[in-house]
């Protein structure tokens, strides 16, 4: 890509020397909890971003892909992919401030776009995962987080394949984003790199909602 991703201060995660995640319970620090949606097209990361940052032992809802729902699946560009997220993915991150996220990932394919108002009821923003090799599977979710009136801020996943030659203007007009709309790029398979995606829908969250000078 030829932009850089944020440049926040990265969130420390909380995991103990053996692996598993630890602190079950908020820290003392905790003050604003916020509810985030994670959403992006099939396959494009939103399992393993999650999975990247939580300090809890993330919740997944995985179940294999099978012969019937190749059918209705479409598998391009993922066709390594052996699992599908089937109701919701969970995780939590605390980041400086006080400020704690909930994390609530969702389905990427069509069939399960009846969760979607459950999944975002409460919610204060969305992260969007996109893929740059397939930037036309991200319209519909696009399109329905705009429906649903969330602020939002989008973030390239880089997958090792991912083209390199397209500028953040080329970006931005292919999927029509707001000047005002955060773009990104991060490796969801790791856990700085997420938590600055993150910290960059925080930032943009913060500062629609702070008052206007007088």
């Amino acid at each position: 890509m030829a932009f850089a991703p944020s440049s926040t201060p990265s969130a420390a995660r909380t995991r103990d020397s053996a692996g598993p995640r630890a602190d079950v319970h908020l820290p003392d620090t905790a003050r604003d909890l916020v509810k985030i949606v994670v959403t992006g097209p099939f396959g494009v990361g939103k399992t393993t971003l999650i999975d990247s940052v939580s300090e809890i032992r993330p919740l997944h809802t995985e179940e294999p892909l099978s012969e019937a729902s190749a059918q209705v699946d479409d598998l391009a560009g993922v066709r390594d992919k052996s699992t599908t997220t089937v109701a919701v993915d969970f995780g939590r991150i605390s980041l400086p401030g006080g400020i704690v996220l909930y994390l609530f990932g969702t389905p990427g394919q069509e069939r399960f776009r009846a969760l979607w108002d459950d999944i975002a009821y409460g919610a204060l923003g969305a992260l969007v995962l996109v893929d740059s090799r397939r930037i036309d599977a991200s319209f519909d979710v696009l399109g329905l987080v705009e429906e649903t009136g969330l602020p939002y801020a989008v973030a390239f996943n880089a997958f090792p394949d991912s083209p390199r030659h397209h500028t953040e203007e080329q970006l931005r007009a292919a999927l029509d984003l707001e000047a005002g709309t955060p773009m990104v790029t991060c490796d969801a398979r790791v856990a700085d790199s997420s938590v600055d995606a993150l910290l960059a829908l925080v930032q943009h969250l913060i500062d629609r909602h702070a008052p206007e000078d007088r």
